[in-house]
């Protein structure tokens, strides 16, 4: 299996999963920055204000809501190792913004 990286989970599975799935932009309708820290890290923006969504690097300053994760930490959250409600709770994902949003982060990375 290869090592996946958030770069590549960001730029290769969710920007094709927005493509598949154009529905989950239209549920969620904001911009989400993820900041992903550590080794491999990153800033990756992802806009579900039009569909289908959009994947970039880098922030647009736009978001309403910013996940802020160790990028090991993020890989065990999409890959099913970790628990997102747990990460939270223990303080390994941080969310800054619209809970409402937070709430709607499932849909965008799991």
């Amino acid at each position: 299996m290869p090592d996946h990286t958030p770069k590549s989970y960001f730029e290769e599975k969710i920007a094709q999963k927005l493509k598949d799935k154009p529905e989950t932009s239209k549920a969620v309708n904001s911009v989400y920055e993820f900041n992903i820290t550590g080794d491999n890290g990153g800033v990756w923006t992802v806009d579900l204000t039009k569909e289908p969504g959009t994947v970039q690097a880098g922030s647009t300053g736009t978001a309403k809501c910013t996940v802020t994760c160790a990028s090991g930490d993020f890989m065990n959250i999409v890959s099913g190792k970790m628990n997102p409600q747990m990460a939270f709770m223990s303080g390994k994902l941080k969310i800054k913004g619209d809970m409402g949003l937070a709430m709607k982060l499932q849909k965008v990375i799991g």
